[in-house]
Formats: structure tokens, sequence, C-alpha cells
């Protein structure tokens, strides 16, 4: 039972497997993945309070693992709901495009539950080749490959984070000795003084950095999100982000509280890089796709001021603003891929007039472009304020008040997409199909977005007895 949410991606992988296998049987496989995904769900829900060992301890199941998986489960079912259309991948390979879903889905949940090194490589590598495998799968958009060009540049850029990471493991198994991080702890905190521990650190979280798209790790990002097909860009964007959070909290553990001053301040300039970048990168963009790319990677510096605190609440908000922005994210997608008609890219101007277009996909399109921005009552404001408060409790002053500053400007380039929403005229474009599923889905996401900014303290709460587990 501790193993159920993993043995329904997996057997339902195989299931998808044997799909690929005969003629193109693309809606079946669709169909079965969003069933594997609501099935995943429950097993998650079901075994939220259970607690164990598996693979001689290598994998641990506990509150926060399965979390987690919640979050990472109902992720995908969103995303397999709001992209029933399939619009924009290739109609031979759509079969093979939801297999190598549920095995990135499948990697990232064996992620969260990896407690050795070598099993938590493992994992993420499952989770990644998956990713690198459906960025091609898009068609030809004008008569230009340019998801080839975006999974070539994703798979490069994944090899060097990967290769950094592992020559980080080998230096901490070279010192340690061990690759089980509950043994990893203790020894870690006699040699956290080294700079040779310091390196080895900073050199293992280089492929969750990459994952979560942390400056100087970001540049596959704006490409990659405009090259995939939009579905498939959703998937990215929100998604595998939870298991770096996850890994990276686990690995931020090892040098509190007894040391860890060389990684707060590597985390401290990481943060202001990507809020910078990131913010800045994304005032001058008209593809909407790679404007939410680079907000992403503003979002990434927001969550390590949680991590950086190396403290319990730090790490419950930083939990709690990642599955926010999930929801917020994905919120934002739903309405790109539904108004791209053929799953092509939009720009910010071919949202114009979506108000009389498609008015719930509009409020959708508010709510997340709000939330995203850090307005109140919704997600992102609480999470942003809660993120801030812990920092400045921490004693980073200037941290905070540069942080802030990114605020104001992400305000400006967000409330921009709901003017040319909101404020500009359909300009003969054609109103846009909402089917039921779609209606569905876009309530939800509101419903979530709204409950999780006015209602933070007891999902919070629930964040950090599960951070309490792995303490």
């Amino acid at each position: 039972m501790l193993f159920a949410p993993e043995l329904v991606l997996l057997i339902g992988s195989l299931v998808l497997f044997g799909l690929c296998l005969g003629e193109e049987k693309g809606n079946l496989a669709k169909f079965a993945a969003l069933v594997l995904a609501v099935v995943a769900a429950i097993a998650s829900l079901a075994t939220l309070n259970m607690s164990g060992s598996l693979f001689y301890e290598a994998y641990r199941i506990d509150l926060f693992s399965q979390l987690f998986k919640l979050a990472i489960s109902v992720g995908l079912i969103a995303v397999l709901m709001f992209s029933t259309e399939s619009k924009g991948i290739s109609v031979r390979m759509r079969a093979e495009y939801y297999l190598f879903m549920i095995l990135s889905t499948l990697g990232l949940v064996m992620m969260v539950s990896s407690v050795e090194l070598l099993s938590l490589f493992i994992a993420l590598e499952l989770s990644s080749y998956s990713l690198y495998l459906m960025v091609p799968m898009r068609n030809d958009q004008k008569g230009l490959k340019v998801q080839m060009e975006a999974a070539i540049k994703y798979v490069l850029f994944g090899v060097v984070a990967t290769g950094t990471m592992l020559y980080g493991m080998s230096f901490i198994f070279g010192m340690t000795g061990t690759t089980y991080l509950n043994e990893l702890v203790p020894r870690m905190h006699s040699l956290v003084a080294s700079p040779t521990t310091l390196l080895a650190i900073a050199l293992f979280m280089a492929g969750f950095f990459y994952k979560l798209a942390v400056f100087p790790f970001h540049f596959w990002v704006p490409d990659v999100y405009q090259g995939a097909a939009n579905a498939t860009t959703a998937f990215i964007a929100s998604i595998p982000k939870l298991g770096a959070v996850a890994i990276l909290i686990r690995i931020t553990t090892l040098v509190a509280p007894t040391g860890g001053e060389a990684v707060v301040t590597m985390l401290m300039i990481l943060a202001v890089c990507s809020m910078f970048y990131g913010n800045l990168s994304a005032l001058v963009q008209k593809d909407i796709k790679r404007m939410l790319g680079f907000s992403g990677i503003s979002h990434a510096g927001f969550v390590l001021l949680g991590l950086l605190t190396l403290k319990e609440t730090g790490y419950a908000t930083s939990m709690y603003y990642i599955t926010g922005y999930v929801f917020m994210n994905l919120a934002c997608f739903l309405v790109i891929c539904k108004v791209s008609q053929k799953g092509e890219n939009l720009c910010i101007d071919d949202l114009s007039g979506l108000y009389k277009r498609a008015p719930l996909l509009a409020l959708t399109l508010l709510v997340g472009m709000m939330a995203l921005a850090g307005i109140p009552p919704f997600v992102g404001f609480m999470g942003k304020f809660m993120l801030l408060t812990g920092a400045l409790r921490a004693g980073h002053l200037t941290l905070v008040i540069l942080a802030a500053l990114n605020t104001a400007i992400a305000i400006y380039y967000y409330l921009s997409v709901v003017r040319v929403a909101f404020c500009s005229a359909p300009e003969e474009r054609p109103d846009v199909p909402v089917d039921l599923m779609t209606r569905c889905v876009s309530i939800s996401l509101i419903a979530v977005i709204i409950f999780m900014g006015v209602a933070p303290k007891q999902i919070v709460e629930i964040a950090a007895t599960a951070v309490r587990t792995i303490l």
C-alpha cells in the first residue's frame, strides 16, 4: 500500500506502452492517462498519513513525500483535462506522448520519496528524459521545426546540469562514505565549514536548480517554452518544479542548523539574480509563453527566499508558494491552450477582447495573472507576503527590499496582459468555444487560487507538519 501511487503509474505506463504498439490510439491513450492520474491522486490521498521505508531504506514514505505526490497528481489531472484536443501534437505520436507524460510523472513521484543519492539520480533522469522526448513531438510551426531546436537545447543544458550534479554527488560520497541522506546529516554537520563540502553541495543542487529554472541554470527556459507544444509547456512549467523544491528542501536540511552561512549566501545571490533577470526580461516579451517562462525564473527566486531561512516555517512557506504557483501557472496555460485554435504560439495581442470572446477564460486569465503578480486576495499575495516576512525575521532586510521591488516590476507586465484581454477590442478575432470540461477546470483553478489565498494558515500548518517529518 505504501507504494500505491508509484504502482498505479508504473502499471499504467505498461498499459500505455502496449497502446503504442498497435494502430494509432491517441484518444484511448489520452483517456487512459487521465484515468491513471485520477487513480494516482486517490492513491496518494489514501496513503497521506502512512509512513515507512522501502528498498533498504533508500525510499521513504512520509507526509512530506505524499503531499508532493498528491500535488503532482492533481497538477497532471489539470493538464490532461484542458489539453484533451491534443492540439499541436503530432497525430502519429499522441499515444507515445501520453506515455512519456506518465513516465515523467512517475519519475517525479519517485524523486520526492528518494532519500538515497543513486535512487534520487535515477528518478530525476526518468523524469527528465521523458520530458526531453515530449518536446519534439509537436507539429511543425509555419514550416519551421522550432520544436527540434528547443528539444536539442533542453537536452544539452540538461546533460550539463546532470553532469554537474553527479560531480557534486561524487564529492559528497567521497567525504562522507555514504549515499543515504539520513546518514549524511550528522556527517555533514562536522564538514559543512569545509570549502570542498560547500562546493559539493552547490554542485549537487545544480540539477534541481535546473528543474526549478533558477539563474544561471535558466537558459533553456524561453526557447523550450516557445518551441514545445502548449500542453507540453504547461506540464514543464509547473509540475517538475514541485519535485525540484521537495529535493532542495531535503538538501538544505543537510546544512541546518549548525552551519550553512555560505549556502545561505549562495541562495541569496541566486534568488536576487533570478528575480531581477526574470522580471526585467519578461517586461519586453511579446510571446506570452516566453513571458511566462521568464516570470517563472523570477518565481524560482522567490521560492529560494523560504529555503535560505533554513527553518521549518521557511520550508513550509516554500511548499505553500510552489503549490500555489503551479495552480496559478496552469490557469494561464489553460487560457493559452484554449485560445490557440490549432496549437500555435500566441502573442499577447492575440488575447485582445478575450472578455467578449470567452468571458470565463478571461476571468481565469485575470485570476491567474493577478495571483502571479501578488495581488490580494489570491495565493500569490499570501505566498509572497509570508516569504518576505520569513526572510525579514531571519535578518535579510536588503533581500526583502529587493524582492519587494521585483514584485512591483512584475505587476506591470502581468497587468499589461490583463489590460489587453479586457480593455482592447476583439478586432474580428473569433470567439473561443469552451466545453464543459474546460469550464470545470477553469472554475476549479479559480476556486483553488482564491481558497489558498484566503485560508493559508491551515495549508501552511499541514506543510509545516510535513517538514517536521524530515528534519
